[in-house]
């Protein structure tokens, strides 16, 4: 339980940081960008000894959530354009989730 606290107090301290240069839409991305992050580490802990098959089932299952989520983000921002616009948005969920898929080996362990 602990790597998923320490993986969402980054994310939270990178939302805020995004939401300082961003605004409102990005922070809606970054905190999208970190909701993501963490399914996607919670699919992937539990079998990280597992036989490679299922970890790479599971490593694609991740990478599916991340996009899927990016693709909710810009589809929102591109009907909604008023409330959502697509640049700040979608480099706030840039900004979240890049710092954390390059930490991500370590809350893995």
């Amino acid at each position: 339980m602990r790597p998923y606290l320490l993986l969402a107090a980054l994310g939270v301290v990178l939302v805020i940081v995004v939401a300082v240069f961003g605004g409102r839409p990005a922070a809606i991305g970054g905190a999208a960008a970190l909701v993501a992050q963490l399914a996607a580490v919670a699919l992937l802990r539990p079998v990280m000894q597992a036989s490679q098959p299922v970890f790479m089932a599971r490593w694609l299952g991740g990478m599916g959530v991340r996009v899927l989520a990016l693709g909710a983000v810009l589809a929102v921002a591109a009907t909604h354009r008023a409330a959502l616009p697509p640049l700040p948005a979608s480099l706030g969920f840039l900004g979240v989730l890049l710092p954390l898929l390059f930490l991500e080996t370590r809350f893995l362990r």
